[in-house]
């Protein structure tokens, strides 16, 4: 199969983490995304006794953010040098928009990183906070 032939996607969909204090992260996700809690709760799909979710939709974009209560959670902080996630990465129109994401953190008082200008592998600027379980999220534009 080439670039153009072939099965294909059209975008994100949706983000799901498994989170220790669901009404914590759900509180701390719809500060920062101001984000609108769409629907009530959720089971797991085919695992229904495991624990369930709720679903923060964030307006401009349309990209949902699932936050997951489940029973096997033993409550450690995230760490990405394990295997799965590492960590979310949102897109930004420009430097200036990261520049008002940056202030946005600093007026919530979340601690982030400031603007980062990174060349390597190719030059981007970014904005790096975690959630209340250490699950790194950045912001990112090119340049």
């Amino acid at each position: 199969m080439s670039e153009t032939t072939g099965p294909g996607i059209l975008g994100v969909n949706h983000v799901a983490l498994t989170v220790t204090d669901l009404d914590a992260s759900m509180a701390w996700y719809q500060r920062l995304f101001r984000t609108d809690h769409v629907l009530g709760t959720f089971p797991h799909l085919e695992k229904e006794e495991t624990g369930y979710g709720v679903l923060l939709a964030e307006p401009r974009s349309g990209v949902v953010i699932a936050l997951h209560a489940n029973t096997g959670n033993r409550g450690e902080s995230f760490d990405e040098v394990r295997t799965g996630l590492d960590h979310l990465s949102f897109t930004v129109a420009s430097h200036e928009e990261l520049q008002t994401w940056a202030a946005w953190l600093d007026e919530l008082g979340i601690e982030h990183t400031g603007i980062r200008h990174v060349t390597h592998p190719f030059p981007i600027s970014t904005v790096a906070l975690r959630d209340p379980d250490n699950i790194q999220l950045e912001f990112v534009t090119a340049g």
